[in-house]
């Protein structure tokens, strides 16, 4: 059975959840207001193998959307830009996964505000805090997690590792460290990542966040 949080997660992210096809098509309010960054993402949908897929757009977008959906899925993702209305920007499938019992690693890191001086700009726009790992001589920013606020149900984990820190098990124990905190709060911690990106595969198993199957779709920054 789905988890509870993770069904309320998908309605209010997409629109609608589960599918009512192999590839439905639905328009949602949500694909034209800023999201948890600010900014406005016109695409996204998830995928189940047990129920099929739900594609989020803007609801005058459905129909060019709809006539696309029976296509190879490259093919697909090659014209879901043009589609949505930004055919300046790439498509891609990635893999959605969810946690309701995290790796127990002990704690790896500490809750900062967003203008901490030693959070990095990439972790910035994460407010208003974000989970980061501190080199124990330097008090140098080593890891950190950031959460996107999705909405009350759901929140996604983003973790970054700089080069000289990695391979010490550091990504996998912020994460496990941060999805915690989510599930306290009453939310469904969830992490996706880009279906060539072993590492952050491995990072995601490693932290209780296995591989059920499912895929995200998205548009490129």
């Amino acid at each position: 059975m789905l988890d509870k949080r993770l069904y309320h997660h998908l309605v209010a992210w997409l629109g609608q959840w589960p599918p009512r096809q192999p590839m439905a098509v639905v328009g949602s309010e949500r694909r034209t207001l800023p999201g948890w960054d600010g900014k406005i993402h016109p695409f996204l949908g998830v995928g189940s193998p047990a129920t099929g897929t739900v594609l989020s757009a803007p609801l005058p977008r459905v129909p060019g959307l709809r006539a696309l959906v029976d296509l190879p899925t490259e093919d697909l993702l090659a014209k879901v830009p043009a589609a949505v209305g930004t055919p300046d920007r790439e498509a891609f499938l990635g893999v959605f996964r969810w946690s309701t019992d995290p790796a127990p690693f002990a704690d790896a890191g500490e809750w900062v505000p967003v203008d901490d001086p030693v959070v990095p700009e990439w972790l910035r726009v994460f407010a208003p805090e974000v989970l980061i790992h501190r080199d124990p001589e330097t008090g140098a920013y080593l890891a950190g997690v950031g959460i996107k606020r999705h909405d009350k149900h759901g929140n996604e984990i983003s973790v970054g590792t700089e080069p000289e820190a990695r391979g010490k098990g550091l990504a996998r124990r912020l994460v496990a460290q941060a999805a915690r905190r989510i599930l306290d709060e009453g939310a469904i911690p969830t992490y996706l990542h880009d279906v060539t990106n072993i590492g952050s595969g491995k990072v995601a198993d490693n932290a209780g966040f296995p591989h059920r199957g499912w895929s995200f779709y998205g548009l490129e920054d």
